[in-house]
């Protein structure tokens, strides 16, 4: 192409190649595409025009301009290691995380400078300031109600940066060696104290059930006892009552008759026996036989 030609046409179009240039240029400062992760601060001579969200944005060319770059995914704070006294003046090494993400840009950037030392240094105070109206059994066993109240405390806090605190964890709890060796002491103690309070339940509880046991068998007892009572009685009135109808033959008749049952008994033991049978026994046995032929 000569080159004559070519500097013809530019200088026969130049405007409208600065123009077109213009426009280019105007659509790349005006159009702004902000990912789905951030949100950008637009200032407009200084100051705070506004926060565009993901997507495609448009603000004025030469104007306003992005100023800051805000991720909006939710961080962790690294592992924070610190000292704090109980109560009842432990010493004790807390680790803490903290997980926060910005949900309000325009006040993180313009009123705090290092965000995540911030959040590190209001933790480290938040957390001394709970565990020292806390005794270290309550900070062992009640630590969930412990990561709750420095969560919200932690939040309350950074509202004012725009900060919305995600999760608070207290990974661990250190003591130092003197204290864990008394506290080992100590639940030994404690599991010594247990052991002789079972035992000493156990034997209580054993003579307790004895002591029913005895009970039981004396209850049983006297029913045994009643129900022969009743029976002796039954023949008790049996007898009176034949006594009362057959007459006074009848009660010579079961007197003779239990005496030779009783001589029946003794003459059957075992081995030789030497039987000496007194003058009325002999009697009794006529009279049961007499009786028994008078019965007949």
């Amino acid at each position: 192409m000569d080159p004559d030609i070519f500097n013809d046409f530019l200088s026969a179009n130049l405007i409208y190649l600065l123009l077109a240039l213009l426009v280019v240029v105007i659509i790349f400062r005006g159009i702004k595409i902000v990912p789905q992760s951030e949100q950008h601060v637009v200032e407009r001579f200084g100051r705070l025009r506004s926060v565009r969200g993901p997507g495609i944005n448009i603000i004025v060319p030469f104007l306003d301009v992005v100023r800051h770059r805000i991720s909006i995914l939710e961080r962790q704070l690294p592992t924070a290691s610190q000292d704090a006294i109980t109560r009842d003046n432990v010493l004790v090494q807390v680790e803490t995380s903290v997980f926060y993400r910005i949900v309000q840009p325009e006040k993180t950037v313009y009123r705090i400078r290092d965000v995540d030392a911030a959040i590190a240094t209001t933790v480290a105070g938040i957390v001394r300031a709970e565990i020292g109206k806390m005794d270290l059994d309550e900070v062992q066993s009640n630590r969930s109600q412990l990561i709750s109240t420095i969560k919200a405390t932690v939040e309350d806090a950074v509202d004012n940066w725009g900060i919305e605190v995600t999760r608070a964890e207290i990974l661990d709890v250190n003591l130092d060696q003197a204290t864990r060796d008394a506290m080992l002491q100590q639940l030994n103690a404690e599991r010594a104290r247990r052991a002789h309070v079972t035992e000493a339940e156990g034997r209580k509880r054993a003579v307790e059930l004895n002591a029913d046991a005895e009970l039981y068998a004396a209850e049983q007892s006297a029913k045994a006892r009643r129900i022969e009572a009743e029976a002796e009685a039954f023949a008790t009135g049996v007898v009176a009552k034949a006594i009362a109808d057959h007459g006074l033959e009848a009660a010579r008749y079961q007197v003779a008759l239990k005496q030779v049952e009783a001589l029946n008994a003794l003459g059957a033991g075992t081995g030789k026996q030497t039987i000496v049978l007194p003058a009325q026994a002999l009697e009794a046995f006529g009279d049961a036989f007499k009786m028994l032929k008078g019965g007949a």
